[in-house]
């Protein structure tokens, strides 16, 4: 027997076993995970309830062997993580056309449900990181059938091309085949998500230059989207509207025509025609079992010499989010990948003329998690963050570095614990968060009736050469008149200033450093001694406060 098949015949004994015994207890809630408005914030609803997902990406080919994530999987639950972020490769799900191997993905299932995880599936389907690594071999070798990205040159790429029906039906049978499957042996929702393709665009040029690209390119832009763009002005990305008013404000004509002679233009071409397909896709999958289903972005912030091409054209980056919306209507969230040290500004720069998409960050840098995450959750309503090559974060750690004791699982422990409350909190704006360094002057919050002052503390005598520093990270939440919650990952100090009528001088009536168990408040210690310089300040992290302390702050004033 072939191996692969072996382990297969294992897992699907292991899930019938599982389905039993869920339906002898009453099985699980009949309701398909979705997404549901609070406020201002979108959260998961997973089983009935809002779902913080504290979550890490496996490595692009870790989730194609059963054997090598066995000793894994436990691991990542000792971190704290509660979802897992796994691809599944068309090449391997569909080896031969029209016969289906879910072998990897009832694997999966069965190991996130023994160690009590969720999973997040990644569909490696036509592209990624904008190429097709991933089609099946009667896909690459039969270019015929399955035509490629041509480039200027006339140079064919290992690219499919998004102007091909039949690349695009393949891909969505199969994606529909992975879904209906995961509906037939998923009763409990271990699955509750779904990414479709990976980091989609061109690379090498800033179009698709192919017979059918360049016929569709010279031909009229789709009406639906002008009809759009045209009624939609007020709400385009600034960017987008210059570049259709300066071309006239058309309402048909080619896409140079409509969008002006640029690279922009190709762009705005090329991502009308991935979200087309990858939409067409999405919309075959959640047909068959309708779960929330995103997109993931190479993320490039404008620069000089940075165009179209030097990153996958026609992705979708925020200049072109609108024109994925409307063309991707199957698709739920448009997600950065972010791997900047000043995630901050990456993540307002993403959000900044779209702020109604939702943020999941699905790829970031597993070394900053620990205070990036803090800033995510807290100022900008996260429904989740997965840091990327979680399982290579296990094993480039010290041999003597248990899972647990990693900055990234001390701030998940920390935000496993806060979860009730910001899920409680999310789009109200009773939220905030911030990540402060030693080269940043203090960071001011306004939150509640006070102003918040976060600081990075500075030695008095500095050592020379200084030692390199790690930023810090917190989230602030305003649970009720004069009271916090704060956290994160330090060093930091916290000063409050009140930004209402009545006494001058904030003071700090109590600080309860404590726990959440099941939701529930339990304090600890009382700090309001020389952790605190008598009162003074807040502290995060140092001085005898751990980092992913938890502490409840209540305030009074005074003249």
């Amino acid at each position: 027997m072939h191996m692969r098949s072996f382990y297969g015949l294992l897992a699907a004994l292991g899930l019938a076993a599982t389905l039993v015994h869920a339906q002898a207890s009453g099985g699980a809630s009949a309701a398909v995970p979705h997404l549901q408005k609070q406020g201002t914030a979108t959260q998961l609803i997973v089983d009935g309830k809002p779902f913080l997902m504290l979550a890490g990406e496996l490595r692009n080919s870790s989730g194609s062997s059963l054997e090598y994530l066995k000793p894994i999987w436990p691991k990542l639950a000792a971190m704290h993580l509660n979802t897992v972020l796994t691809a599944i490769y068309w090449e391997l799900l569909e080896p031969k056309e029209g016969q289906f191997d879910f072998t990897l993905v009832d694997g999966a299932i069965q190991e996130a449900q023994r160690n009590n995880l969720r999973l997040v599936f990644l569909w490696f389907g036509s592209w990624k990181n904008g190429v097709s690594s991933y089609p099946p071999a009667w896909v690459k070798a039969d270019q015929n059938r399955f035509p490629r990205v041509q480039d200027k040159n006339g140079n064919g790429l290992e690219t499919l091309s998004t102007l091909s029906a039949a690349n695009r039906d393949a891909d969505s049978r199969a994606f529909a085949a992975l879904m209906r499957h995961i509906k037939q042996v998923d009763t409990r929702h271990t699955v509750i998500m779904m990414q479709v393709e990976n980091e989609v665009g061109v690379l090498g040029d800033s179009r698709d230059r192919c017979e059918a690209a360049n016929k569709a390119f010279a031909g009229s832009v789709p009406k639906e989207l002008v009809d759009y763009i045209a009624s939609h002005k007020d709400t385009l990305h600034p960017d987008l509207r210059k570049a259709w008013e300066a071309a006239g404000s058309k309402t048909s004509g080619t896409w140079e025509q409509v969008f002006g002679e640029a690279p922009y233009t190709d762009e705005i071409f090329m991502a009308w025609n991935y979200a087309s397909y990858v939409g067409r896709v999405a919309a075959a999958g959640k047909a068959e079992y309708p779960l929330p289903m995103y997109v993931n972005t190479w993320c490039s912030m404008p620069a000089p010499g940075r165009g179209p091409g030097t990153y996958p054209s026609g992705g979708p980056e925020p200049q072109v989010g609108n024109i994925w919306k409307i063309g991707a209507p199957a698709i739920d969230i448009r997600a950065p990948d972010l791997y900047s040290p000043n995630q901050p500004d990456w993540i307002k720069w993403y959000r900044a003329n779209d702020t109604e998409n939702p943020l999941f960050i699905p790829e970031t840098d597993s070394t900053r998690g620990a205070f990036h995450l803090f800033y995510a959750l807290g100022q900008h309503d996260a429904m989740g963050y997965a840091p990327f090559a979680i399982d290579e974060l296990l094993y480039s750690a010290n041999s003597e570095t248990m899972p647990a004791d990693l900055p990234l699982a001390k701030s998940y422990a920390t935000a496993a614990q806060l979860a009730p409350a910001i899920l409680e909190h999310q789009g109200k704006s009773k939220m905030a968060g911030v990540v402060v360094s030693a080269d940043d002057p203090p960071q001011k919050i306004q939150l509640g009736d006070y102003v918040l002052t976060v600081t990075y503390p500075r030695s008095s005598r500095p050592a020379t050469p200084p030692p390199a520093s790690t930023p810090a990270g917190a989230i602030f939440i305003s649970v009720a008149p004069d009271e916090y919650i704060i956290a994160g990952s330090g060093p930091a100090t916290v000063t409050f200033s009140p930004n209402t009528p009545g006494p001058p001088i904030a003071g700090v009536l109590s600080i309860e450093e404590g726990s959440y168990r099941n939701g529930r408040w339990v304090p600890g210690r009382r700090l309001n001694g020389d952790e605190t310089s008598q009162g003074k300040f807040v502290r995060i992290g140092g001085n005898g406060i751990p980092n992913g302390s938890i502490q409840r702050v209540k305030l009074y004033r005074y003249r």
